[in-house]
């Protein structure tokens, strides 16, 4: 039996889960989606979850920032661990 993970379960809770909200938005863009038939709720929040996707990212990139830098340091110093192992 497959466990689900944290991610997973967070993920699906979002997406079941639902609260309305008011926007504003591009009255023009509103119009062509409606008559393309695109459903404006999953677009936008399809939307915003790639907007939290993306500043999640850049947190984690800013808060790990000097761990990064720190061992790119170290590469460019020591090389690769393990390099000579590699087939390629």
């Amino acid at each position: 039996m497959r466990m689900a993970n944290a991610s997973s379960v967070a993920r699906s809770a979002r997406s079941t889960s639902t609260r309305p909200t008011n926007l504003s938005l591009n009255a023009g863009l509103v119009d062509e989606a409606r008559q393309l038939g695109v459903n404006i709720s999953l677009a936008a929040g399809a939307g915003l979850e790639a907007a939290v996707k993306q500043a999640r990212t850049q947190r984690w990139l800013e808060e790990n920032r000097a761990a990064l830098e720190s061992y790119n340091d170290w590469v460019n110093a020591n090389g690769l661990p393990l390099e000579k192992y590699r087939l390629f």
